[in-house]
């Protein structure tokens, strides 16, 4: 059994990433026993899904984060492919487009948050504007800040407390989120854009950008630190999941998603007297 507290990061804690592992003994032994493990927590969730649509109560937000090839597709592809795609809302975030980025940092995906009873996947998010934009700060030029020469000294605490306050806006409202970093080495992250490269079917995932942004690991390592350590609490904690192998990282994903919804205690809407009359009328009206 897999205790998920193992992979989170405790609220107030300091981050040295390396520190955390991106490979872990693995959990399965055998394909067969993989395929087993994954297939079991695929039909839990999917139950667990059936039931939070139903109640229609809650939302889950699942924010994955991580390095170029981390693997954040895959899991989602993998996790995700048996939960019912009514009951499940994935949404990427690339660069902000003009209209975005004449609003907040947190407009363009506050936009996008689940509706209660959904699942909501975030593929990158509002923390880009604490990671991307700290390694490359050139980028906040393009956002119109005002007083920008006030900001650079104090934006990133600010940014860091406005996602606190907006997590716990959402928790306070029935919105959980599960923050996911996948946690890659940069020696497996070459491997895997050496595959780009070699495979002619996976040539369309590459990119020169994606040589030139391993040029700026350590920084993007200290953001992550940073931001991990500034941003994981009760409410909303984050996990750092080793994702050097795909198969691991996929086990714990899903049993982090599935442990988080247990503490729901979810359950299908029972019926009561006055709607057991309502069924058993329209149960006449059928058989009549």
């Amino acid at each position: 059994m897999i205790d998920i507290k193992n992979f989170q990061v405790r609220e107030g804690s300091k981050v040295d990433l390396n520190a955390w592992p991106t490979r872990i003994a693995p959990i399965h032994r055998t394909q067969a026993q993989y395929d087993a493990a994954i297939s079991e927590r695929i039909k839990k969730l999917s139950a667990l899904q059936e039931k939070l649509y139903a109640s229609n109560r809650y939302a889950l937000l699942v924010i994955f984060q991580g390095m170029d090839t981390a693997g954040k597709d895959g899991v989602i592809k993998h996790v995700m492919s048996g939960v019912n795609p009514q009951g499940c809302h994935i949404r990427s975030f690339a660069h902000p487009s003009a209209t975005e980025l004449d609003h907040d940092f947190l407009w363009r995906t506050t936009r996008e948050l689940p509706e209660r009873g959904m699942i909501g996947i975030f593929n990158r998010s509002y923390y880009e504007e604490v990671l991307i934009a700290r390694v490359h700060p050139e980028i906040l030029t393009g956002e119109h800040l005002p007083d920008m020469r006030r900001q650079k000294k104090t934006i990133w605490q600010s940014r860091y407390r406005s996602i606190r306050h907006f997590e716990k806006h959402l928790h306070e409202n029935g919105t959980l989120a599960i923050k996911i970093f996948l946690h890659l080495s940069p020696e497996e992250q070459r491997k895997r854009l050496l595959k780009r490269i070699d495979d002619p079917q996976k040539n369309w995932k590459m990119s020169a950008a994606d040589i030139e942004e391993r040029k700026f690991w350590k920084s993007y390592m200290d953001a992550y630190e940073k931001c991990l350590a500034a941003t994981s609490t009760r409410q909303a904690p984050w996990y750092v999941v080793p994702a050097d192998d795909k198969q691991t990282s996929r086990l714990l994903v899903s049993q982090i998603i599935l442990d988080t919804m247990k503490t729901l205690n979810l359950a299908l809407p029972k019926s009561g007297k006055k709607r057991q009359e309502e069924l058993l009328f329209l149960r006449n009206q059928l058989t009549e």
